[in-house]
């Protein structure tokens, strides 16, 4: 990674405003192949004027080499040359700005800055590429077919796989992309990292979000404390869910019902652990078994 380094003590070579915006230049163009000044705007609420005059400042003074306008695209997308500058072109770089999105949309309190004594626990890293997100999500917005090279715990040598990808998901602990399987006629999740090749885009689709029962589905899991604890750690898991009257209700995707039990640590019969370490207990767990299926 190519750095900026501080001229002096104390003092940044880029304004703060400018260092975000060149920021998501490098993570858009490089996550998702495809950078516009829409990106800018609607980000930073700021004009086409000055969206264009960022990019080609990031051009001209720090990433000469970085992109290159693709007509076709109607937009900038990375060379082959490309070196971030101000970040380390990592997965998380894209997650952590998904999720700045996500919090901004529900909350103005989500622009306060992060304090210098917190500490962010994050789960490994997975062997994501560029190479594999990219057409992926290029699939997902055009409706296309991709050709695979993908290994899975239950086929673990590689085999080439026709899918029609609809949305990119992160589950909390990997990436995997929900898509309709031509092999097995319904749809799955594919694991990014379990795919070896350079995903390629073949012929238009014809199964896309909308014909995903299990995508289209709201389901609401309800949780509740342990009953195997007292009443006062009952009370006590309550106050820290904030539980009402006993009670959480998430909702989520039939096909993301699997990946929140398991982020709840509560895929599993409660009766294989301690009361203190299970805590909580779904409540409907009937309602939602039908869901509860994790690929491979």
């Amino acid at each position: 990674m190519t750095r900026v380094s501080r001229k002096s003590a104390g003092a940044w070579p880029v304004r703060w405003d400018l260092l975000l915006r060149y920021r998501l230049i490098e993570v858009m163009a490089l996550w998702e192949g495809r950078l516009t000044t829409n990106h800018l705007m609607r980000a930073f609420g700021i004009g086409r004027q000055q969206a264009s005059k960022d990019i080609n400042t990031y051009l001209t003074d720090y990433g000469p080499d970085n992109l290159v306008y693709d007509r076709f695209l109607k937009g900038y997308r990375p060379t082959e040359a490309f070196k971030a500058v101000f970040t380390q072109g990592v997965a998380d770089e894209y997650l952590q700005m998904m999720h700045a999105r996500e919090d901004l949309a529900c909350s103005f309190e989500s622009l306060t800055v992060r304090e210098l004594n917190t500490e962010v626990l994050l789960p490994p890293a997975r062997d994501l590429r560029p190479a594999v997100l990219r057409p992926v999500l290029q699939a997902c917005r055009e409706g296309k077919r991709v050709e695979i090279e993908y290994a899975s715990l239950a086929n673990p040598e590689p085999e080439f796989r026709v899918i029609q990808p609809h949305t990119v998901v992160h589950t909390g602990y990997r990436w995997h992309v929900r898509a309709w399987c031509e092999k097995n006629g319904d749809f799955r999740d594919f694991v990014l990292s379990r795919i070896s090749d350079r995903p390629e885009l073949v012929l238009p689709g014809d199964r896309g979000a909308e014909d995903d029962e299990a995508w289209r589905a709201r389901v609401i899991v309800r949780l509740g404390p342990d009953p195997r604890l007292s009443p006062p750690q009952q009370a006590l898991i309550e106050r820290d869910y904030g539980m009402e009257h006993g009670e959480l209700r998430l909702e989520t995707r039939g096909a993301l019902v699997s990946y929140l039990l398991q982020q709840l640590r509560v895929d599993t019969p409660a009766d294989h652990r301690s009361p203190e370490a299970q805590q909580v207990v779904v409540l409907n767990h009937d309602e939602v078994q039908r869901w509860a299926v994790m690929p491979g």
